[in-house]
């Protein structure tokens, strides 16, 4: 005795077992090593390449401007080698290392998450309305041995570097110059 509602049957308690048994009889084998950008973005790309798969944007920003940015599969795996590269090799970066991104949803922020993803490098996101004193803590928290910002917050960080021992580099994302730190845009 099963009564519509909403032009559906109620399901009977043997039926919602039955499917409940059949999920958890599914088995897929995991991975043991997985990277989405190696995994997934490379394979996408390579799809792309090899014309089994449609060119569709991977990244697509607009800003209040309507300034567009648009990244297929392919550019978005070469851009993000190419910062995962200024992480390892500019910033002295490792798999494990700790990197805090204080940006604006900026097109660079994407892109060095994956490349952090790419590298093993764990990014820790800020979000641009941090203090001075909240960057510091988050500095000393997690022992981050690079920052990210851009040139509108690098005056609040420069203020508490100072007090950041393992703070290594300092990376700028913007197409102005500090004394004493990498500009990403430059290094690219």
């Amino acid at each position: 005795p099963c009564r519509p509602f909403h032009g559906y049957n109620r399901l009977l308690t043997s039926q919602i077992i039955s499917h409940y048994d059949s999920i958890n009889q599914y088995k897929t084998a995991l991975p043991e090593y997985f990277n989405f950008a190696s995994d997934v973005l490379d394979e996408w790309s390579q799809l792309e390449k090899d014309g089994r798969k449609a060119a569709n944007p991977a990244f697509w920003w607009v800003n209040e401007e309507g300034e567009e940015v648009k990244w297929s599969f392919e550019e978005l795996g070469f851009l993000s080698r190419k910062a995962a590269n200024v992480l390892s090799e500019a910033c002295g970066l490792q798999r494990g290392d700790r990197v805090i991104a204080v940006l604006p949803r900026v097109p660079e922020w994407w892109l060095l998450n994956v490349a952090c993803m790419r590298t093993g490098i764990v990014l820790i996101p800020g979000t641009s309305q941090l203090t001075a004193k909240d960057v510091l803590y988050r500095l000393q928290a997690s022992k981050a041995k690079c920052i990210i910002t851009s040139d509108t917050l690098a005056p609040a960080v420069e203020s508490v570097v100072p007090d950041c021992q393992f703070l290594k580099s300092k990376l700028i994302v913007g197409k102005g110059s500090r004394d004493g730190w990498l500009n990403l845009q430059d290094l690219l």
